[in-house]
């Protein structure tokens, strides 16, 4: 399929329509995987909001937002592509994001201080953000897709204060939908209408023989 270009490759990824190994054919005829297109630096286009001559980034790599928690922190909406950077102090999220009709180029400066909890599956990274006083009584969650396995440890590696998630698997466990819930009740009800539909039969046929 195609031919397409970075962004529609990286946007078929973070819908996983395409996984990391998928192979890809580049105009000139060699060869690479979606995850190493990706791990690649896109073309250097002047952005004042992004990439300049000079970084303080001690680790740079991109990444797709897949949902962030509403809260205190303001995290942007972004779409497609963002820029991860972990600096001294900060994590710097950098990106497009729509509002409106308009597509925009913003950014998100998260102290590394109130990255309370982090925890990988795959190339999946879940951030616990420390929100109001910053006493880490409310965390606020967001996740990225680093779009592989390496490049999710890699990040962590340079967030080493960061706890991991104290509370496992099971807080992570989608809770019941209001659908399975009403399908229970509908069951329970149809079960219940046939007990008594029977009762009622075998009362009427014993009154008659």
């Amino acid at each position: 399929m195609g031919p397409y270009d970075r962004r529609t490759i990286v946007g078929l990824r973070i819908k996983k329509t395409l996984s990391s190994e998928h192979e890809l054919e580049a105009s000139d005829g060699s060869r690479l995987t979606v995850a190493q297109l990706i791990g690649q630096p896109a073309n250097p286009e002047f952005n004042a909001m992004r990439s300049g001559a000079y970084t303080s980034a001690r680790h740079t790599c991109s990444a797709g937002m897949i949902d962030s928690e509403p809260g205190p922190i303001e995290i942007l909406p972004f779409r497609g592509e963002v820029e991860v950077r972990v600096h001294a102090d900060v994590l710097r999220i950098a990106g497009s994001y729509r509002t409106g009709r308009a597509i925009k180029e913003g950014r998100v400066k998260l102290p590394l201080r109130d990255i309370a909890y982090a925890r990988s599956s795959g190339s999946r990274i879940d951030l616990w953000l420390r929100a109001g006083d910053g006493s880490g009584a409310l965390l606020q969650r967001l996740a990225l897709d680093l779009f592989s396995d390496e490049a999710a440890a890699e990040l962590l590696q340079w967030l080493p204060d960061v706890q991991p998630w104290p509370h496992g698997e099971a807080l992570s466990a989608p809770a019941p939908s209001a659908n399975a819930s009403i399908s229970s009740l509908l069951w329970a009800a149809v079960i219940g209408i046939a007990l008594v539909a029977g009762l009622v039969l075998w009362v009427a046929l014993r009154r008659r023989f």
